[in-house]
């Protein structure tokens, strides 16, 4: 029972310091061959903190189990505790702050749009804000959203154009928003009508035809990214039960195989050995 025991706890965090060493192999790569950009940088230093943190976590469990240490395997449950109860506390996080928002249809097009006023205050404030927006605002323009939709839009005539599938980003940041009135030229190229106010939130001033502007400093682009989070966030959170629970097993068989150790010792000490 102790070497059933160990085994499975050795194992299952062998696979893990595999994971590990995966991530920080990852986020080396990225640190040395990438280009130092805002985007890069924000994934490369999470991603190197969580394999470090893991491998040093799986290791524990594994040099406890497969060598016997107990104290290594009680530390090595403490941790995982303090992760059970930081998973369930991040689900309910999580749901909390993607539990409003949704987008509006728009009558014959293949988009909705979307209001920042709509989303939790939390993402309004710790996303959608400040020096934070301004990152991903550069990730956005960097990225291929509004390029991609701008090369399938090519030579489409506006009604082809507008029934396209819009992701909500380019929904919100790669148009203006329907009440401002501006007039579709080409997938890159809007105009203003002749007599519209433009003015809907403020985004329509905010608009611009260059590639690197576009709707990216308005709420309406805002909005439609805190859209795509709280849909990956979504995700997430069905991702985060699956992972409590399996965290949980692994818990409860490290339990078993520390109170075997622990028995183990005691009968071992009963008999006069060493």
């Amino acid at each position: 029972m102790v070497r059933a025991s160990n085994f499975a706890v050795g194992l299952l965090n062998v696979l893990v310091v595999l994971v590990s060493l995966a991530a920080v192999g990852a986020s080396v790569y990225f640190r040395v061959h990438g280009s130092p950009t805002p985007c890069q940088k924000s994934l490369q230093d999470p991603l190197l903190v969580a394999g470090l943190a893991l491998l040093a976590v799986s290791l524990m469990a594994v040099v406890g189990a497969c060598c016997g240490v107990n104290w290594l395997l009680r530390l090595y449950l403490a941790l995982m505790l303090v992760l059970i109860v930081a998973l369930v506390a991040l689900a309910a996080f999580l749901f909390l702050v993607t539990n409003k928002g949704a987008g509006k249809a728009v009558s014959g097009r293949g988009y909705k749009e979307y209001r920042l006023g709509d989303y939790s205050h939390w993402l309004q404030n710790h996303v959608a804000s400040g020096k934070r927006w301004e990152e991903i605002r550069s990730c956005l323009a960097e990225g291929n959203v509004c390029r991609s939709l701008a090369v399938d839009g090519a030579g489409r005539e506006a009604a082809q154009f507008f029934k396209m599938n819009w992701s909500p980003i380019q929904s919100g940041c790669c148009k203006p928003p329907s009440d401002c009135g501006f007039e579709f030229k080409n997938a890159t190229y809007w105009t203003l009508s002749p007599g519209s106010s433009g003015a809907a939130d403020g985004d329509c001033s905010k608009w611009s035809n260059d590639p690197k502007t576009l709707c990216y400093n308005c709420n309406s682009c805002k909005a439609g990214f805190l859209a795509s989070i709280k849909r990956q966030w979504r995700v997430l959170l069905v991702f985060n039960i699956c992972v409590v629970v399996i965290v949980l097993f692994v818990y409860s068989v490290g339990c078993c195989a520390a109170k075997n150790n622990r028995s183990d010792v005691y009968k071992h000490h009963r008999c006069g050995c060493c």
